[in-house]
């Protein structure tokens, strides 16, 4: 009687574990899949108001008012800020940094939207969103613009972007600085040159062109003298660090050079 009595109540346990364990698989259950609809939920939250944002942004970047395009750039920074980098905010991005440049608006012959203060704006929000795309819009308005506080915002944000394959970045900036060194002479387009040098300097295989501006600014008066201070400590940075890598090449060579003759004296 004893016997059976365990038994039953064995029997009761284990029912009565196995029904709370269903209870929790399912409670768990239920509350992952709340989650996952909740993050789904907000995903599809964030990216209509992502597509909001970009429609906001296009209609005022595309308007012909110049307030519109300084509200633009507003919206385009905050956008930037909370991580949208959606088509059209690149797409904005890219229309008001070549506003008057690369997209004209004429009346009469006369150039409409000629607007130097949007574009420098533009460009420095540009390093916010550091692609390969923002680097070759950056360069080509570096080249092309003739507007001193617009080169200098590109000149920046190169630097901070700070992609420089094959050299192509410092020899925009040189270029865009020898142009405008012999037409108009800026010293804030220097200073801004030599900022950009100093960063890329480490990703500059052939630095012939980058001592060149440099060597060309140290010397040129028509800039105020801390520029051309900057420029020839600058120079003297290079120098130093072209001599320390020419020293680890020579010891390297004469390295592999007593390692093969080692080996040939081993084989004889």
């Amino acid at each position: 009687m004893k016997l059976t009595r365990k038994v039953i109540l064995s029997a009761l346990l284990l029912t009565f574990t196995s029904f709370t364990f269903a209870q929790q698989q399912t409670v768990k259950k239920n509350n992952e899949t709340k989650k996952e609809t909740q993050e789904e939920e907000t995903s599809v939250e964030d990216e209509y108001l992502n597509d909001v944002d970009g429609e906001i942004i296009t209609t005022l970047a595309d308007s012909d008012e110049y307030d519109n395009k300084l509200v633009a750039l507003q919206y385009l920074q905050a956008a930037i800020d909370d991580g949208n980098t959606s088509e059209a905010v690149i797409a904005a991005l890219d229309k008001l940094a070549g506003e008057g440049l690369n997209n004209q608006s004429r009346t009469k012959g006369r150039l409409m939207n000629n607007f130097p203060e949007i574009r420098r704006q533009a460009c420095l929000l540009m390093a916010k969103v550091p692609t390969e795309h923002s680097k070759n819009t950056l360069i080509s308005i570096a080249v092309a613009d003739n507007e001193p506080m617009v080169i200098a915002a590109a000149c920046k944000s190169l630097g901070e972007i700070g992609i420089n394959e094959n050299d192509e970045t410092v020899e925009a900036i040189a270029f865009a600085n020898r142009r405008n060194q012999v037409l108009n002479p800026t010293s804030s387009l220097a200073l801004e040159v030599l900022n950009a040098f100093e960063v890329l300097a480490d990703s500059t295989e052939n630095k012939k062109t980058m001592i060149d501006a440099i060597a060309r600014i140290s010397v040129d008066h028509k800039y105020v003298t801390p520029v051309r201070q900057k420029a020839q400590k600058l120079l003297k940075s290079l120098s130093s660090s072209n001599s320390d890598d020419s020293e680890k090449k020579d010891k390297k060579n004469k390295k592999n050079n007593n390692t093969e003759s080692e080996t040939i004296e081993v084989e004889k």
